[in-house]
């Protein structure tokens, strides 16, 4: 009888297929978790959807990302998240599919990244528990399925972060350019936020490339030129092509991309005096956004259940790791994987905490990853020191850390099942901190059971919640995750809470909202029709059961169009669209989000009068009064100061004047032009007078 062996080559392949299948498995369910659904949301940001939209079907919106293909103005971010799916729409047409796709496809990558990063340092295990902890992140699960900037940008982030750790390997300067120009990519999408990772990159390399001081300079030098290069050349472009032939840049007041720069999306973020903010500016929390600023900002409310669940963890194993490593080579690999994660993980954190601008939940996603890389490259530091106490008692306090938060975390709710799940944590979280203190004692199978233990206390939170958000729909500008609202009694906001996602809090004076855990409103499956998210059901323990007029209804009329698209009867959008040919815009209203929703509906370029806030100077009366003249626009659709969020619009911002253009633009529209009733809306054809 003869036995039949493999070749050596055959068995090496099967066994590399056999150790790759388990990341074939976490990539994907992670597409599965992130693709699950995706169309409930529909246009999700139906601000950066228009802008899609603007994008494939004129070359010139698409460079400069104008909220419409006519080119009127600018979104308030640069560009780049919107070149992904402005493409996307181009090849494969409007639809909520093609919106969000390359998002949820981002998430993946991005995942993919971080265990490819984590691998290098801590082994397979290691990397495939650190990129399971990224896709499970609650604000992960949110935004990988939402189309604003910040899934790009995570993953040109964490792409650079691994090329950061190549180039220390290799001590190749070719990596790290690479790693400069990735990080400059990330400023093109949402500009200075990019840059919070460059202090702990930078410490990184000056620390453990295996190279010479003068060599760590010369290249750190050349990796910021690398940045400098591939944001600047943007950057230039616009501030170099002439005002009168490109669009207005959203969010300035000279029609400057420097000023976005340097204010409202830069340094204005932090100090809280950003020029054309909603509230009119100034003050902690940007003039009602985002709380009280300070070092629990990330453990309370909202951003609590979406974030915080393993930082405490994080850094006590951070902290020990560092001390056990001691004395290793300035060169030693995991210490500057460490460095890289935990100092990315402490200056993004530190600074959503303090800054006193604009603040949104939904920013902690950026702190996914870093936490990620951060707890599983020191826990595996210090799990393979397990032999001594100090390391034991470690792993046994962060245990009972990561418990004991989850357990006041899971209660916030007051829901099932997480109260339920909140006594599994606590039992399962004690049962490991005893086992690590134990562990000396238990046999070497316990050992990895104790480990399995620690893993569910931290984790079922965070999936819980995750599962939450991905069967959940998602509309409107802000939106958050996990079941938590700041607004008491058991109610959970709809659409995101406060004020478009699945929770949130409420700034005094500030309601609004969208539709979560119900279809928005008038836009079906695929996602083609028109854009809802004006009403915000208050739900109250059942996913999906939501009721119209909710805060954003019945209060909506303050922020409506501001924070949320506005639903479009088919009576309006027949009107908008019949000889849309003839006109550079077939409509104009006040405000982005509401411009956004007609322009969805019709798929025609309507003018977004004042901008995102309402209040940037663009058109002038005169500029509008010239294209009235020039018979480019055909209907104003007025804002429905009066009307709620069922006319459309909602009122001025709080804060803003009077005379500002919008104010000035309607006033004149209203004296000149004769007024007529459509699907609810008020709306004057331009194109006759009185």
């Amino acid at each position: 009888m003869t036995t039949t062996t493999l070749p050596a080559a055959a068995t090496t392949a099967v066994r590399l297929r056999l150790r790759h299948l388990p990341l074939v498995l976490l990539l994907a369910t992670t597409a599965v978790l992130y693709l699950w659904s995706l169309s409930a949301s529909g246009y999700a940001n139906s601000f950066y959807s228009a802008a899609a939209q603007a994008g494939s079907e004129s070359w010139k919106a698409f460079f400069f990302g104008s909220l419409d293909a006519s080119n009127s103005i600018t979104v308030d971010k640069p560009p780049a998240s919107l070149w992904l799916m402005g493409l996307s729409v181009r090849i494969f047409g409007l639809s909520s599919w093609s919106i969000l796709v390359p998002q949820a496809l981002l998430g993946v990558a991005t995942v993919g990244v971080v265990y490819a990063s984590v691998r290098r340092i801590s082994g397979h295990p290691a990397a495939l528990a650190a990129g399971a902890i990224t896709a499970l992140t609650p604000s992960a699960a949110l935004m990988f399925r939402f189309n604003n900037p910040d899934a790009l940008l995570l993953f040109l982030l964490v792409l650079a972060g691994y090329c950061l750790l190549r180039a220390i390997e290799k001590h190749g300067a070719r990596w790290l350019m690479v790693a400069g120009a990735l990080v400059g990519l990330g400023f093109l999408t949402k500009m200075l936020q990019a840059f919070l990772v460059l202090p702990a990159f930078g410490l990184v390399y000056l620390i453990a490339a295996p190279i010479g001081v003068r060599k760590r300079l010369l290249h750190l030098l050349g990796a910021l030129a690398a940045v400098i290069v591939s944001l600047g050349w943007w950057v230039a472009i616009v501030e170099l092509w002439p005002k009168s032939s490109r669009p207005y840049i959203d969010g300035s007041t000279k029609n400057s991309v420097l000023e976005l720069v340097f204010g409202y999306n830069g340094f204005g973020r932090l100090t809280g005096d950003e020029t054309g903010q909603v509230g009119g500016g100034g003050g902690a929390g940007g003039g009602g956004f985002g709380g009280e600023t300070g070092i629990l900002r990330l453990f309370q409310d909202v951003s609590g259940g979406m974030i915080s669940w393993l930082i405490p963890a994080a850094l006590l194993v951070m902290i020990m790791a560092l001390v056990l490593i001691g004395r290793a080579p300035r060169t030693d690999r995991t210490r500057a994987a460490l460095i890289m994660f935990g100092g990315s993980m402490i200056t993004t954190g530190l600074v959503f905490s303090f800054m006193a601008g604009i603040y949104h939940d939904y920013y902690t996603v950026a702190l996914a990853p870093w936490i990620a890389g951060t707890l599983i490259i020191g826990s595996t530091v210090v799990w393979r020191r397990r032999d001594r106490l100090i390391a034991r008692l470690t792993l046994a306090v962060a245990t009972a850390a990561s418990t004991a938060w989850a357990f006041v975390l899971l209660g916030q709710s007051g829901e099932q099942p997480y109260d339920a799940l909140r006594f599994v944590v606590l039992g399962a979280g004690l049962l490991a901190t005893a086992g690590f203190v134990l562990l000396f004692r238990l046999p070497k199978a316990a050992a990895w059971v104790v480990l399995s233990l620690a893993g569910i206390a931290a984790m079922t939170g965070p999936v819980s919640y995750s599962v939450d958000t991905v069967s959940t729909s998602h509309t409107g500008s802000i939106v958050t995750a996990g079941p938590v609202s700041s607004f008491g009694g058991g109610q959970r906001m709809g659409g995101g809470g406060f004020p478009g996602g699945s929770s949130g809090r409420a700034p005094s004076g500030m309601p609004g909202g969208s539709s979560r855990g119900q279809r928005p409103q008038g836009t079906p499956p695929n996602g083609s029709g028109s854009q809802g998210g004006s009403t915000s059901g208050i739900r109250t323990g059942t996913p999906g059961a939501g009721t119209d007029g909710g805060i954003g209804g019945s209060m909506g009329g303050s922020m409506g169009g501001l924070l949320n698209g506005t639903t479009v009867s088919t009576e309006l959008k027949q009107l908008l669209s019949s000889d849309a040919d003839s006109y550079t815009w077939v409509a104009a209203t006040a405000r982005a989000q509401n411009a956004a929703s007609y322009q969805l509906a019709t798929q025609q370029p309507v003018m977004a009068i004042g901008g995102f806030n309402g209040t940037t100077n663009s058109p002038t009366l005169q500029q509008f009064k010239a294209d009235v003249a020039a018979g480019k626009v055909h209907y104003y659709i007025s804002s429905g100061e009066d009307s709620g969020s069922g006319g459309g619009g909602g009122g001025q911002v709080s804060g803003t004047s009077s005379q500002d253009a919008a104010s000035q633009i309607e006033s004149w529209v209203e004296k000149t032009f004769t007024a007529k009733t459509v699907g609810g809306v008020t709306v004057y054809d331009l194109t006759a007078g009185k």
